[in-house]
């Protein structure tokens, strides 16, 4: 008798688990980035890949048309600033779908891609009670098209975007801004998307993460391989928004900002807004205050072992 019970336990642990939803070992995440576009993007991305609470499913890369810098191909230039950086850090394990080239050419047409196509084939794969958390750096062109290619993912993502201006205490927009300029389509679409989980980290409020050049030399410089490639990239990129710190001594850190966030929720303060008067009228929440000061400190901890 003792055999034959082992071997309806065994089935019966089986059939409970085939009922049981996949646990991710960390916040499950793809992270859409402009990476050649600037230099907070090298950072923020360091950060990720180390970050031990992310189950970082892949880096797709964004294109930056409206960049006075900008070549033929911005997302083949950021695409080759994500392998750089994966392979200094070992991780060829994390892949690394190319976007889309161009922005989108109307609301409703898609621009398709390895990216988007990649997006709609792991947001299939969770639930609102699981969802796959979408975070833009750049231009909003690969999460839209992947929404276009297949709205029924839309329960099943958590989107997170670095971009325009805002002013909490009267609810004022301001798209004139690097990111939203780059695909301004697909970020008016998203605004416009009800059902979809939206927030916001603005450029109001993650404009006061601010590194130091000193101190990123003290952290980076010497130490060879990614860290080196960060502050080789400080030093050689050609700064064309600002005449003003021409030595380059300090640099925004927008996109970290909203990678930390990310990670240490209780460094943040995030109200609920509705969307701007041109959009359609829903709620989405924004991201008003940071911890600054700790942020950078929890940055610097993280890249401790690099």
């Amino acid at each position: 008798m003792k055999p034959k019970l082992f071997v309806l336990l065994a089935l019966l642990c089986i059939a409970l688990s085939c009922n049981v939803e996949p646990k991710h070992q960390g916040l499950p995440i793809i992270i859409d980035a402009d990476t050649a576009n600037e230099v907070d993007d090298l950072f923020a991305l360091v950060r990720a890949v180390e970050e031990p609470s992310f189950d970082l499913i892949g880096i797709t890369s964004a294109q930056f048309h409206t960049s006075p810098l900008a070549s033929d191909n911005t997302v083949l230039e950021s695409q080759k600033v994500n392998e750089d950086i994966l392979r200094l850090m070992n991780r060829k394990d994390i892949p690394l779908p190319l976007g889309s080239k161009d922005a989108l050419l109307s609301k409703g047409e898609p621009q398709v891609s390895e990216a988007s196509t990649f997006i709609v084939e792991h947001a299939r794969k969770h639930s609102p009670k699981d969802p796959l958390h979408l975070v833009i750096l750049g231009s909003c062109t690969n999460v839209a098209s992947a929404i276009l290619e297949d709205p029924s993912i839309i329960p099943n993502i958590n989107v997170h975007y670095l971009g325009f201006w805002h002013d909490s205490e009267t609810n004022e927009y301001n798209k004139k801004e690097f990111n939203s300029g780059n695909d301004t389509l697909a970020v008016n679409y998203l605004l416009d998307l009800k059902g979809l989980q939206f927030d916001v980290m603005t450029a109001t409020t993650s404009q006061h993460l601010v590194f130091k050049k000193e101190v990123v030399d003290k952290h980076l410089k010497g130490k060879g391989g990614v860290s080196d490639y960060l502050v080789d990239r400080w030093e050689s990129y050609e700064r064309w928004w600002t005449k003003e710190d021409s030595e380059k001594l300090e640099w925004i850190m927008w996109d970290v900002a909203i990678i930390e966030a990310l990670i240490t929720p209780e460094l943040t303060e995030k109200e609920v807004f509705l969307t701007p008067p041109e959009n359609t009228q829903r709620n989405i929440e924004v991201f008003t205050k940071i911890d600054a000061p700790q942020m950078e400190l929890n940055f610097w901890n993280s890249l401790s072992n690099l």
